[in-house]
């Protein structure tokens, strides 16, 4: 019985569940209500900006170890454990159990170079009886990936408490093609029918890429190298909304099917922290790691923001612009400069953008001031030999005179839950076939009305053609892995698949639409 089912029921403890036919143990599901039936309460008050931002730590490579993926001599091997661990959201608050990889929230972050594989062996070790939300069987996604099927993270590939699994990461681009060389991905779980909850409570951290052009090294000799912001100077930042109960314990409501906010902001599983910064150029890594919350970023200096990637690959120009509108999963890689600010300055990075329920962003749009995030302090000067150049990364051509298939895919909500195509997730079900090598054109449509959708498509990066009928704007003309369906929206993109064959799965990436079966199967050929 998939979670869909019993909760269209009520149910509110499952005994022996299935799941992709795993059997999971008996797993009571905390129902995070107030005593009167509405959503949960306020959380908490916290004071903003007492705690210092943190940055998760990089995975570490460890000896090789004896694998089923294919490995060459320059393969990193790494081991990766999924644990349940006490984490401080805020000093006013008392700890929280997550899950975390390596028992961290976000998880350690991956640095990768470009034609150097990975095998990652990831340990479930979750409690079995764990109670509380989320469950502890598991798959790991890496979102934006270049990647075989079975390393893909397919949602009923689950791996149960107590056992391992290795993921064969080979880090290259389809055809070796430099043009889409990637950048900023992330990974997190990616279990059928419960993400939401085992994202919400901690699985995902972020996972770099490398070349010799976004070398990450500012100093490269390389003429090919941009010398972009590097090092301590190159930040990725997750941002999530959480909720907590009047005992500052971690809250999320299973049944909110709109999709669940927090009121509480976190920056890397802090809420509202501070970052001390030079006089001088950083590169910024923003994801929307929310479950259902969207944002709109500005800076309270009234600056700008250097948009220079979306989603997992560099732009090929950098853009400027006065804010910076993200759905969830969409990653956008920022440069802001703070070289003409004052030492002591402040500046606010704040949230505009209204949003009241998991459907999406409110009628009322931006309000001002916002909600503070995350507070920049200018302490000190510091050497910048990094730049922003022009051009970027090229983009791959579009042929559209070798498209060979067309296909609309339409979004609406039905029966309680979601669906593609007036159809629910079923894994065992392939709703397309495309053919290695053969570009595609796909037409998505937003048939839900008031609704938001970030859909996201695994496997291959796609070009947006339309938007409505009108060309996409500079910010979305790059290649992308997730793009926003507003209300009645309708996007066509270009797409080919190449190398891999085997079943993939495209969805809404707001957790809790995708949980209730707004994702579908299909198999390229």
């Amino acid at each position: 019985m998939q979670r869909r089912e019993f909760l269209k029921y009520g149910t509110l403890t499952v005994t022996g569940l299935a799941l992709g036919g795993g059997a999971v143990p008996f797993v009571p599901l905390r129902r995070a209500r107030a005593d009167d039936g509405g959503v949960a309460g306020p959380s908490p008050p916290t004071s903003p900006f007492v705690q210092e931002l943190p940055i998760a730590p990089l995975h570490q490579p460890v000896a090789p170890f004896a694998t089923s993926c294919p490995t060459s001599g320059n393969t990193l091997f790494y081991n990766v454990h999924i644990q349940e661990q006490l984490h401080s959201f805020h000093p006013q608050l008392p700890d929280n159990l997550i899950w975390g990889y390596n028992g961290i929230t976000p998880g350690p972050t991956f640095h990768a170079r470009v034609g150097q594989p990975n095998v990652v062996r990831f340990f479930n070790d979750l409690p079995a009886n764990h109670r509380g939300f989320g469950v502890p069987n598991t798959v790991v996604h890496r979102h934006g990936g270049f990647q075989a099927s079975e390393d893909d993270g397919f949602p009923l590939d689950l791996f149960t408490p107590g056992t391992s699994r290795d993921f064969c990461w080979p880090n290259v681009s389809p055809g070796n093609d430099v043009r889409e060389n990637e950048a900023t991905l992330w990974y997190h779980d990616h279990l059928v029918d419960f993400t939401g909850p085992n994202v919400y409570k901690g699985l995902a951290g972020f996972f770099l890429m490398f070349d010799d052009v976004d070398s990450g090294d500012e100093t490269d000799p390389n003429p090919a190298a941009l010398r972009l912001p590097s090092g301590d100077f190159d930040i990725p930042l997750v941002f999530q909304d959480r909720a907590f109960d009047q005992n500052g314990q971690l809250i999320f409501n299973t049944f909110e099917h709109n999709g669940f906010l927090g009121d509480k902001f976190l920056v890397n599983g802090a809420i509202q922290p501070f970052l001390r910064v030079a006089r001088r150029k950083y590169r910024f890594r923003f994801l929307d790691g929310s479950n259902a919350r969207f944002y709109e970023f500005f800076l309270s200096s009234g600056q700008s923001f250097v948009q220079i990637a979306s989603d997992d690959k560099l732009l090929p120009h950098p853009i400027v612009r006065k804010s910076i509108r993200m759905g969830m999963a969409e990653r956008v890689d920022v440069v802001i400069d703070f070289s003409g600010y004052p030492i002591g300055q402040e500046v606010i990075l704040q949230n505009r953008l209204q949003q009241n329920d998991g459907r999406g962003p409110s009628d009322e749009g931006l309000v001002s001031p916002g909600t503070p995030i995350l507070k920049f302090i200018v302490t000190r000067d510091a050497a910048d030999p990094s730049r922003v150049p022009d051009p970027l990364r090229p983009l791959p051509p579009i042929l559209l005179d070798k498209v060979g298939a067309h296909r609309t895919f339409t979004f609406d909500n039905s029966d309680g839950g979601w669906v593609i195509n007036d159809r629910f997730f079923d894994g065992n079900r392939a709703v397309a076939f495309p053919q290695l090598g053969v570009p595609e054109i796909w037409t998505l449509q937003n048939e839900g009305g008031e609704w938001s959708h970030p859909i996201h498509i695994h496997l291959e990066s796609f070009q947006i053609l339309s938007r409505n009928g009108q060309p996409p704007a500079a910010y979305e003309a790059g290649q992308k892995d997730t793009v926003v369906l507003g209300p009645d929206d309708e996007v066509k993109l270009y797409i080919q698949f190449r190398t891999f064959r085997g079943r993939y799965v495209f969805h809404c990436h707001n957790t809790e639409h995708e949980d209730m079966a707004m994702m579908a199967r299909f198999d390229t050929t």
